[in-house]
């Protein structure tokens, strides 16, 4: 079988390298496309150099989306004919999703979050959604994902690629940061381009100035987009590393005293890893962060003076061996359910 991925976000590609790896292991073909947006194809090309990259950054204003969606759609169409693919295979790529059905391929989609409006679209589309349980009865049944074609597994998505990685020390050496005691704090900034987000995050600023007057912190900001680097520099804050390119985020979160996520994805790997880890999300709070909050895995911040005077973490994160040991059944999960939808 000829499965093909497309990569719209930058956690697409961690989440789907185990998966596509098990399934070139079963002796199928699989084939990558992948979106210019945010940390999406320096991530992508580190693991499929032969990837196609089709589309870029997503405009502010909906008229632009549905332009540059448009013409993305036309690109995946030559793409996958040229491929032969038979299965699309995605995290709710709503380009990959139109552009396959338009050329008769079957269609698995992943989602994890309700909140986003193209879900009508994109679980409207596919023959399969394969969700986390905990979005079982959350509503998604209205937005198209019914019972006949939705599949629910356990845990989260992160689980499935978090066990696939050793931690790499030296990810501070590369950032300049010496290891000297200092409390690390890592941030991901919000996804303020995303149709989901169309809304400003002052807390996420706050949080950020607030750490930047405590020299005893070091701050790694791991931004998404050009005008976030350049509104963090602007701050001048002389405890600050904002990188300028892709780094192992899952190394340099598993060595940090705690973790700030504006976003969905980063927010809870840092949290399943068992590292004290604060949402700021702005946006109406997630099903899969209320469960990981029901398991005191993640925290929301609702005032910037909570992370003043961070101090060093107590207890030591999740053994790696035991988050590998949680992802071969999901991946398991995954790579089922693409094969068990027969090309048409």
């Amino acid at each position: 079988m000829r499965v093909w991925i497309d990569l719209s976000n930058s956690p697409h590609p961690l989440l789907f390298a185990p998966i596509a790896r098990r399934l070139e292991e079963l002796g199928h073909e699989v084939g990558v496309t992948a979106r210019d947006n945010a940390q999406t194809v320096e991530l992508t090309l580190k693991r499929w150099p032969e990837a196609t990259i089709i589309g870029g950054q997503s405009p502010k204003s909906r008229a632009q989306k549905a332009q540059v969606m448009v013409e993305r759609i036309r690109t995946l169409r030559r793409w996958a004919r040229s491929f032969r693919a038979d299965v699309a295979l995605s995290h709710n790529s709503y380009g990959q999703i139109v552009a396959a059905r338009t050329l008769g391929l079957r269609v698995v989609t992943a989602m994890d979050y309700e909140g986003q409006p193209a879900n009508h679209l994109g679980f409207r589309l596919a023959h399969v959604i394969l969700m986390p349980e905990a979005l079982r009865g959350s509503g998604v049944r209205r937005q198209g994902a019914t019972d006949r074609r939705t599949r629910f597994y356990p845990g989260f998505k992160e689980e499935i690629y978090l066990g696939d990685f050793e931690p790499d020390l030296g990810v501070l050496d590369s950032l300049g940061i010496l290891r000297d005691g200092r409390p690390l704090v890592v941030a991901r900034t919000p996804p303020s381009r995303a149709a989901y987000h169309q809304f400003g995050n002052p807390l996420f600023r706050e949080a950020i100035e607030a750490l930047g007057n405590d020299t005893n912190v070091r701050i790694v900001v791991l931004v998404r987009h050009a005008e976030q680097r350049e509104a963090l520099e602007a701050l001048t804050l002389t405890n600050l590393v904002v990188p300028d390119h892709a780094i192992d985020s899952r190394s340099l979160m598993y060595q940090a005293d705690l973790v700030i996520g504006a976003g969905g994805t980063m927010t809870r790997e840092a949290a399943l890893m068992g590292v004290p880890t604060y949402s700021v999300f702005a946006g109406e709070q997630p099903t899969v962060d209320r469960a990981l909050e029901r398991l005191g895995y993640l925290h929301r911040l609702t005032s910037a003076a909570r992370v003043v005077h961070t101090k060093p973490r107590q207890v030591p994160p999740r053994i790696i061996a035991d988050l590998r040991a949680r992802a071969d059944g999901l991946v398991d999960f995954f790579v089922d359910a693409t094969l068990a939808i027969s090309p048409q």
